[in-house]
């Protein structure tokens, strides 16, 4: 895609002036403060709508949503009641949306089934020279691309601050914005108050928090006037991506033999993939066997903390859960032993153990487990591939890119089922573990 242009780019506010007020951010928002990429594939739209039609359709769709979503056309600022912590300043200040053009033909990207850093270039206006010493405060929080291929077929890409909305909410967004480009009515009012999340006073912390870690290589992101230290996404587009597709049959031989010596009564599909990532991932990348290797893996708390979160929570309401085990039982233990530790990293997480893991931030601002750990996100959960635009359907959804220390399980093809696990590791070590990834 050497040909890209821009043909616009532009500023979205709502079409309507909001009361100015300021969002509370709770310490899951804030444990989060990065920017998420990904994109959504058309095929040519089916009304024969031109580029400028799809866009003006996008832009009046966004400024009637951004009325409801007022705190995503905000910006990130000090707390008024602590400098140490942001909150979100709901101006109007707008999202950015560029328009892009390229005579290259989707089908020259090859699959669109797992990221891969020819993506980026669908997110390449969204990013400005010289971004990396802007202050937070000044970034907008939600970036759009629309991309019109040689072929017709479009690609719809976002880049956000994670600390706004977490991939439920995030989709909750999506549907939105598709139906008020249809010119149907929005489908779930947002409710942004985080308040029910907030860290007891004084902060009471009742577990051990292996999920958590105090260090950081942004700390800056805890300091409302700081500025981005490197160019994280510069370094991403030097790296390759890869995937691995497990067919269902794989998915399901995985089962069978988690369930085959009776030690568990019922496993899913998820958790018998996440234990066998999790012991490929370890050994492949050659972990001394004393080593403590921690999996997260996001667990919705909606319905977990009491009261339970309203419905259109518009937040960050996924906490880590995690499996906590050495390299030599992960090495040695039979396939149940690592599957029931999944089950448990799920199963202790009640209302108590959340609120402990908010306090715990409370005091120690830290971030999900950075050493000798690993995120895995069971993507194909979101149902991304539903939503219906005035231009179209989308054919598939995917990040733009996998950042190291991430796992991400994608849907595999239409017709054939299954997931694509895609992660990203030096040559040898990925060979190494897609070899005990496939082995039984």
């Amino acid at each position: 895609m050497e040909d890209m242009k821009l043909v616009e780019k532009v500023v979205i506010k709502p079409n309507i002036l909001t009361n100015n007020k300021r969002i509370f951010l709770s310490n899951i928002d804030l444990s989060l403060v990065v920017y998420q990429e990904s994109v959504s594939f058309f095929d040519p739209p089916f009304t024969k709508m031109t580029l400028s039609e799809s866009s003006n359709s996008l832009y009046t769709a966004l400024s009637l949503l951004l009325v409801h979503y007022d705190f995503f056309a905000g910006r990130l600022v000090p707390a008024l009641e602590d400098n140490d912590r942001f909150e979100i300043d709901c101006n109007g200040a707008g999202v950015v949306v560029a328009v892009a053009k390229t005579s290259s033909a989707l089908n020259q990207l090859g699959g669109l089934l797992a990221p891969k850093p020819e993506f980026m270039q669908l997110v390449g206006f969204l990013h400005d020279e010289g971004e990396q010493e802007v202050k937070l405060e000044n970034k907008p929080l939600l970036h759009l691309q629309l991309t019109q291929f040689g072929c017709g077929s479009l690609a719809l890409a976002s880049r956000y601050n994670h600390c706004v909305l977490d991939g439920i909410a995030v989709r909750d967004f999506e549907k939105n914005l598709a139906a008020l480009t249809r010119g149907d009515d929005i489908v779930t009012l947002p409710n942004p108050d985080r308040t029910i999340f907030k860290a007891r006073n004084p902060p009471r912390i009742n577990h051990p928090h292996f999920e958590y870690s105090t260090s950081c290589e942004t700390d800056d992101l805890f300091t409302p006037c700081g500025k981005s230290k490197i160019n994280i996404e510069h370094c991403l587009a030097q790296n390759k991506n890869r995937s691995i597709y497990l067919s269902p049959e794989r998915i399901s031989s995985l089962k069978k033999k988690a369930l085959e010596d009776g030690k568990l009564k019922k496993c899913t599909s998820f958790q018998v993939v996440a234990a066998k990532i999790w012991k490929a991932r370890s050994i492949a990348m050659k972990m001394k066997d004393e080593t403590n290797n921690t999996m997260l893996f996001p667990v919705d708390a909606r319905r977990i903390i009491t009261p339970q979160a309203p419905n259109g929570f518009a937040g960050n309401a996924l906490v880590p859960g995690f499996a906590r085990a050495s390299v030599k039982e992960l090495k040695d233990r039979e396939d149940s032993y690592l599957v029931k530790i999944v089950q448990e990293g799920i199963e202790r997480l009640d209302d108590e153990y959340v609120r402990s893991g908010i306090d715990w931030l409370e005091v120690h601002r830290g971030v999900p487990c950075k050493e000798n750990s690993f995120s895995l996100v069971a993507w194909f959960r979101l149902g991304l591939e539903e939503d219906v635009f005035s231009w179209g359907k989308i054919k598939c959804a995917t990040p733009i890119l996998i950042k190291p220390g991430l796992v991400i399980l994608l849907p595999g093809s239409e017709s054939k089922g299954g997931l694509n696990v895609c992660l990203e590791l030096p040559d040898h070590q990925m060979e190494e573990f897609c070899k005990l990834l496939m082995e039984c």
